[in-house]
Formats: structure tokens, C-alpha cells, sequence
């Protein structure tokens, strides 16, 4: 454990600059430095979330003048954060956008987050690797496409960031076989509904793999099993670049510019090259000059500024010569289903995904589908749970008998890999925003690969909670995460960026967010997202 201590500790700093007592040490963020717009910064990101905050960590790690504009809030969990469902909106994106196709994308909670750590705030802890398949379904399975990198391109910054978080879990079978830094949580009643059931229908299963601390890391608190993960973990058990990245960058000479929007990269069109970015912040219209500028706004808002910095000699918006900006962006089919028993299980006593199963990953060849879907134990809280509920038809005396009856539900959640369809997209709407700029316009609809994936994953889930002896069952169909719409690729005729996350057309403009990833297998993109990130950190820095 020393040794792991060591290591992680020699490229991040993050989990013992907390306070002694776990919390964040706000004189970090008090005596930061500051830059002035007018000095040229080595490089300006636009969003700190999973990936903008780990390119920032390894760029001041290195010496460079970094400056981050985030235009949410600089949190504070002690005072910022409640164990309230409704008290946490305040997490999510909720600024306005447009929705459309045959099955429109609600945005919002499940798929998009607001403020210094972006989603991964109130993202539930779990870290699964992509597999070596999902970096060729083209080649494999005649469906999505093929990476211009590899597996083996990210796995040592998978070893990296898995140490760093810590990640937490059992021995991984799956994909490329491997272990993790901490050993596996316990299991509540929830998780072991799942062991139960699964084991009967011939399914294996794992504990874990999740971002939450078991056992003291550095000065981070190990995990009280609260169940609050998804509104904001107030212990700091759970990793979020709030305290796994950013007290270290902090710490190396970045400056974070909270409350932040930006609203137009600055190209100059005599030489084709960014110059810094425009932004409004406290109502003031600024401009920071940079060499380099990463956008890391994620799959709506890194499109949308991509097209809304349009300029004559980009009349199409950047990296867009091709019109592939926007286009291929994906989510998750989520379906849950829910399990009654006859005893108390109290999903919510525990981390949502606590025991999860890769075994229906990959392509079946006996199945009518291509590709797979994988499935955790989830704990939908007492308002989401009435979702679930209403969405069967029951209202009134029937939604209040199964709202008092809450306590004895079990419930599974699927990841299904919808595939990517050129023309699932962010386009620019005519709404416009409180700056005067159009805001997205978000266009989905499903193919009928993701019908069968969705079908087949519900089908799953019901089988495993009937055999551990559920006496009904129900399910909700949703979707989780965002990836694509600025997608790594060989050329500019089939994507936004290269292998080293560097747009097409503009060489200094550089996208480090999950609108980068080509597909998304049946995994949370968290940890793949913070792998890119640091692999284009190197990248950038000539190592």
C-alpha cells in the first residue's frame, strides 16, 4: 500500500492537500495565482470537469500558466451541498436548451453538471475501463466506428487515474483483465439481491469497480455509505476533480475562474490560429489571451461553441470544414427495474453501483443486435423513485402505497451501447441565450439496434430479480450520459480531432471532454474521459 501511496502521491498531491479533517482547504483557492487577461497564458480550458481539470493538474505539474474558466460555481460541500434531491439541482446545467428527433433527450440531471467538477459532482462513483473491442466496432462487429488510437494507447493512464481517484473493486475479469487499487466496498442488501439473482441465472458478477475511498486515502475520509452520491458527496469519500485533481493544479499554479462563461473562441483568420477566448463573467464581457485553448465543455456545450465561434475564414464554425461538429453524439439506453420483496432491502443504505456485471458487453453472435450492455445495482432516490413509479400509470392512493412500500425494493440499472448516427446532433437554435447567443439544439432519435439492446438488457434485469425472488417487478426506460458531437477520428472528413485531441483546421485548438469519444461501449465514460485528457497533457508537453 506504500508503494501505491507513493506513486499516486508523485503525480497528485490532491488527496493530502485537503484539511486534516477531509474538507477542502479553501487557502488554496484564496491564494491561487491570477492572471490578467491581457498576459498570454500557455493555455486557457474552457470547463473544469473530468477532463478539463486533469489536462489543467498535468499541465501546472509541469510548469505551464494555466488558467481555467468554468462558468458554474467554485464549491464549497460544507456549505454548498445538501442530502436533499431537490436541494441539489442547483448541481446540474439547467440554462436553456432546445430538444428534438423521434426520441428526445431530456438534459439536465442525468447528463450534464454545473460548476468546478462538472457531472462528476453528482456522478454515482463508477469506473469502469472501456474494453480493447470498443476501440474497433467498425473492424469488429461492422457497426459505429473505429479509433484512431487503441486500447493499449490508454492504458497506462487508466493504471494512473485509477490510482489517483483511488478506484476501489475486485479482481476485473472483463475486457482487459485487471485489478484495482483498493480492495472492494461491502455490499448492502441491494448489491446482494443482485449476487443472488445473478448467480442463479448463470451470471457473474463483480463488486465494484467505484471512485469512492475504502478506507482513508491521504486525508480523504473513507466512505460512510450515506447514499447521497448522486446529489454531491459532502464526506469527500467519493472522487470528483473537486478533490481528486484540482486542489493539486491549485497547488502547481493554475487559477480557476469560477462563474465563467465562455462564449466565442478567438481565431485569427490572417494565420488560422486561436488567440484566447471571450467570456462574461459578474455580467463583464472579457477576453484572455492564450497560446493554447482546450475546450472541455462536454457534448452540448463543446459543439455549441465550436459553431457559435464562427468566423470568414470559419464560416461553418471550428474544426467544421467536414460538417461533423455536433454530429454522433450518443447516450446510454438506462433502463431500470425495480424488484419487490418480501423483506426490507433499503437500497439506499450504500453506494448506488456497488456489484455490476460486464458479462453481456460484448457481441453476442447468436443475438440480432451488435454490441452489448452491462448492468449495476442502482438506488434511486425517494423522488426519483416516484418517477419510477408514476411512470407505470400510478397515481394518487396507488403512488402513495408504493411510495410507503419503498423500503422494500431492490432495483438494477442497464448501460446499453446505442450506437453513433451521424444525425443525432447539436445544431445552433434560434433561441437565444442571456448573452445574446443561439443556444443548442439537441436532435435525437434511436435506431433499431438500441430498441433490441434495451429490450434484451430489460429482459436481463428481470430475470435476475424474479430468480432471487422478487414478487414483481417494473421497469423504467431512460438514458444516462452524453459522449460524442466533436469525435476523434483519422481525418477531417469523419471527425473534429486527431489522436492527440487537436482539431482539424485550427492547430492550436485542442478538445479534451467525452464529445471527443468515437462510441461508448456499455461503460460510465468518467474514467475514459479522464485517461484522454491526461494522455493529451503528455501529448502537448513532447512526452
Amino acid at each position: 500500500m506504500k508503494g501505491f501511496h507513493g506513486q499516486a502521491r508523485g503525480r497528485n498531491e490532491s488527496a493530502w492537500l485537503l484539511t486534516a479533517s477531509g474538507g477542502l482547504d479553501h487557502r488554496l483557492r484564496e491564494g491561487m495565482r491570477r492572471f490578467d487577461d491581457e498576459e498570454e497564458v500557455d493555455v486557457v480550458v474552457v470547463g473544469c470537469g473530468a477532463g478539463g481539470s486533469v489536462l489543467t493538474q498535468r499541465l501546472a505539474r509541469r510548469g505551464w500558466r494555466v488558467v481555467v474558466l468554468d462558468a458554474g460555481p467554485f464549491w464549497d460541500p460544507d456549505t454548498d451541498w445538501v442530502s436533499d434531491e431537490a436541494g441539489s439541482h442547483d448541481l446540474y446545467w439547467t440554462e436553456p436548451r432546445v430538444i428534438g428527433g423521434k426520441n428526445p433527450v431530456p438534459l439536465g440531471s442525468n447528463n450534464s453538471g454545473r460548476g468546478v467538477g462538472g457531472s462528476m459532482i453528482h456522478f454515482a462513483g463508477y469506473t469502469p475501463r472501456f474494453h480493447p473491442s470498443d476501440f474497433s466496432t467498425w473492424s469488429n462487429d461492422g457497426v459505429g466506428a473505429d479509433w484512431p488510437i487503441s486500447y493499449e494507447d490508454l492504458r497506462p493512464y487508466y493504471e494512473h487515474i485509477e490510482a489517483e481517484l483511488p478506484v476501489a473493486g475486485e479482481d476485473w475479469p472483463w475486457g482487459d483483465p485487471h485489478t484495482y487499487p483498493q480492495s472492494p466496498h461491502e455490499v448492502s442488501a441491494n448489491g446482494q439481491v443482485f449476487q443472488l439473482g445473478a448467480a442463479a441465472c448463470g451470471i457473474q458478477t463483480r463488486v465494484g469497480p467505484v471512485a469512492i475511498s475504502n478506507g482513508r486515502f491521504g486525508h480523504r475520509p473513507h466512505c460512510i455509505y450515506r447514499g447521497f452520491c448522486l446529489q454531491g458527496c459532502k464526506v469527500n469519500a467519493k472522487a470528483s476533480p473537486l478533490v481528486t485533481h484540482v486542489p493539486d493544479a491549485l497547488a502547481h499554479g493554475a487559477e480557476i475562474r469560477a462563474d465563467s462563461m465562455v462564449t466565442r473562441v478567438e481565431v485569427d483568420d490572417r494565420t488560422g490560429e486561436a488567440t484566447g477566448v471571450h467570456y462574461v463573467r459578474r455580467g463583464v464581457a472579457r477576453f484572455q489571451r492564450a497560446r493554447i485553448v482546450a475546450v472541455a465543455g462536454y457534448s452540448i456545450e463543446t459543439p455549441r461553441l465550436l459553431l457559435n465561434s464562427a468566423t470568414a475564414r470559419f464560416p461553418n464554425g471550428l474544426g467544421n470544414d467536414h460538417d461533423q461538429v455536433g454530429r454522433y453524439v450518443m447516450v446510454q439506453g438506462a433502463p431500470q427495474t425495480a424488484g419487490r420483496f418480501e423483506t426490507e432491502i433499503r437500497m439506499w443504505k450504500g453506494p448506488p453501483p456497488e456489484v455490476s456485471s460486464e458479462q453481456s458487453y460484448e457481441t453476442d453472435p447468436s443475438a440480432a443486435y451488435k454490441r452489448g450492455f452491462s448492468i449495476q445495482n442502482v438506488a434511486p432516490q425517494p423522488i426519483t423513485w416516484a418517477e419510477h413509479i408514476s411512470a407505470q400509470g400510478y397515481f394518487g392512493a396507488d403512488l402513495r402505497r408504493y411510495m410507503s412500500d419503498y423500503p422494500h425494493w431492490a432495483c438494477l440499472g442497464a448501460l446499453c451501447e446505442f450506437l453513433p448516427l451521424p444525425d443525432n446532433r447539436v445544431t445552433l437554435a434560434d433561441e437565444k441565450d442571456r448573452n445574446g447567443l443561439p443556444v443548442a439544439h439537441f436532435t435525437y432519435s434511436m435506431g433499431e439496434n438500441d430498441k433490441q439492446l434495451m429490450k434484451a438488457a430489460r429482459a436481463t434485469m428481470e430475470h435476475i430479480l424474479q430468480a432471487a425472488g422478487a414478487q414483481e417487478v417494473i421497469t423504467i426506460e431512460r438514458y444516462a450520459h452524453l459522449v460524442g458531437g466533436a469525435r476523434m477520428a483519422a481525418d477531417a472528413e469523419h471527425g473534429v480531432v486527431d489522436r492527440t485531441c487537436r482539431t482539424f483546421g485550427v492547430p492550436n485548438l485542442y478538445v479534451t471532454d467525452g464529445s471527443i469519444l468515437p462510441t461508448q461501449g456499455s461503460a460510465n465514460p468518467a474514467l475514459t474521459i479522464m485517461s484522454l485528457a491526461a494522455r493529451a497533457a503528455d501529448l502537448l508537453a513532447g512526452h
